[in-house]
């Protein structure tokens, strides 16, 4: 199958899961992530803000302060294609609907984080295949951002739901894996 077709398939069936299921399977998620070893060692973490039906990544956040990480978040460029990473100190007053319908820093609360400084990296995904491949929304902004930190072996965690996890995913030049798949 080809990378549209897939992308078609995961968002319906995305769309379809229920709020509870994704809700408790979220949970379940975050309590994976929070016991691996490189996310208790990093002090600085990016993590995604998740659209509507993406694995829920706003207790996370919330959590992550709570227990003194460095938090930081995606503000997309549209006209520069590309992410520029900004601490996030209250999500609740700091954010706001952005471009594609994401959330993202108020231009006020725009607070630049060099991508070198950042410990580990959580990124959603439509679909991942069991080698660690990612197929993203198809606007390659996670990509172009991570090639950034390929040469400094930052490491990558892509979260999903067990249904999103398939055994091959067509794979382009340009795609970078995740080097860790958090599912439930």
């Amino acid at each position: 199958m080809n990378k549209g077709k897939i992308r078609e398939e995961m968002l319906k069936l995305l769309k379809e899961q229920g709020e509870e299921l994704r809700q408790r399977k979220s949970f379940q998620i975050k309590k994976k992530l929070f016991s691996q070893r490189l996310f208790l060692q990093s002090d600085t973490v990016m993590f995604y803000i998740a659209k509507r039906e993406e694995v829920d990544t706003a207790g996370m956040i919330e959590d992550a302060l709570k227990i003194g990480k460095k938090v930081v978040v995606p503000m997309i460029l549209v006209n520069e294609k590309k992410i520029i990473p900004s601490q996030l100190l209250n999500p609740k007053k700091e954010l706001e609907k952005g471009p594609y319908g994401i959330y993202q820093p108020k231009k006020q609360f725009m607070r630049k984080v060099l991508p070198e400084t950042i410990d580990l990296v959580v990124i959603p995904g439509v679909a991942f295949d069991r080698s660690g491949n990612r197929l993203g929304r198809g606007g390659g902004y996670f990509d172009r951002f991570l090639s950034k930190f390929i040469k400094r072996n930052v490491p990558v965690f892509g979260l999903a739901f067990k249904f999103q996890i398939l055994d091959k995913l067509p794979v382009l030049k340009h795609d970078i894996p995740v080097n860790k798949l958090i599912f439930a």
